[in-house]
């Protein structure tokens, strides 16, 4: 899994300080980020989080680009809706050997690996067998309409993928874009960065984390999963590691921002 930060608001937690102060004071939109030095842009961000006010921080936003993830993974993903996706699409993009996700615990047991693997080969061999019987069909359906040789390989290439790719796994590896301003990527912390989170996923959330935490320290330093920074909410459900995880998340708090 390769996670990068693209692109982020700039100054985000300066912006998100002068819309806290604009809320609570007489501020002029033409001054409001005039005077906002670091410390006192610190002190806003703090005192937001202190009294709970969320919105401001939502002036915020983060690019991530993310690589080398499952189509699994996407699907939980996607359940964040307060985000924007672009991701590498199965119908215009050929899948001649892809990359797939091999589960730690798969991988920890040489026969279940293998046995994985020729899975992924099996579903290989298929999506190449349909392609090209597919492929061949609409070539000839394209001619016979009178469409000039490339364009009409062209087309029935795109035509056969379009359906070829049903049999393609969850494992199979993609590639995405994701946008999410700093009010949701709090929540996606939260609930991706639990422990009981799947594993993917949580590997994602905090490779995330970690970014957000060194380009806006004060606006995430009391992110990550709730028992980080409170009780643990799960009840029965807990996994029992709370310290262990107050202590971790504190760790990359003080490793990562400034």
């Amino acid at each position: 899994m390769n996670v990068t930060l693209i692109a982020h608001t700039c100054l985000p937690e300066k912006l998100v300080a002068a819309s806290a102060k604009l809320c609570y004071s007489a501020s002029e939109i033409s001054t409001v980020m005039d005077g906002l030095t670091e410390e006192k842009t610190a002190n806003f961000v703090d005192m937001l989080s202190d009294i709970g006010h969320e919105s401001p921080t939502e002036h915020a936003s983060f690019t991530f680009g993310i690589e080398g993830v499952s189509r699994s993974l996407l699907a939980q993903l996607t359940r964040h809706r307060m985000a924007s996706y672009s991701v590498q699409s199965q119908r215009y993009v050929m899948a001649n050997q892809f990359e797939y996700v091999l589960p730690p615990e798969i991988a920890a047991i040489p026969e279940a690996a293998d046995e994985y693997r020729r899975a992924m080969e099996e579903d290989q061999a298929h999506y190449d067998k349909l392609t090209a019987i597919l492929k061949e069909k609409h070539l000839k359906t394209n001619l016979e309409a009178g469409m000039a040789e490339k364009a009409a390989e062209r087309a029935a290439e795109k035509q056969a993928i379009e359906d070829a790719r049903f049999v393609l796994p969850n494992a199979c590896a993609t590639k995405i874009m994701m946008t999410m301003n700093a009010r949701s990527l709090h929540n996606f912390f939260k609930h991706r960065c639990c422990n009981r989170a799947q594993w993917e996923i949580r590997e994602l959330a905090e490779k995330m984390f970690c970014l957000c935490v060194e380009v806006a320290p004060h606006l995430f330093k009391h992110a990550g999963p709730p028992c980080a920074n409170d009780a643990c909410p799960e009840g029965k459900m807990s996994c029992g590691k709370a310290a262990e995880m107050r202590s971790h998340y504190q760790s990359l708090i003080a490793s990562k921002g400034r």
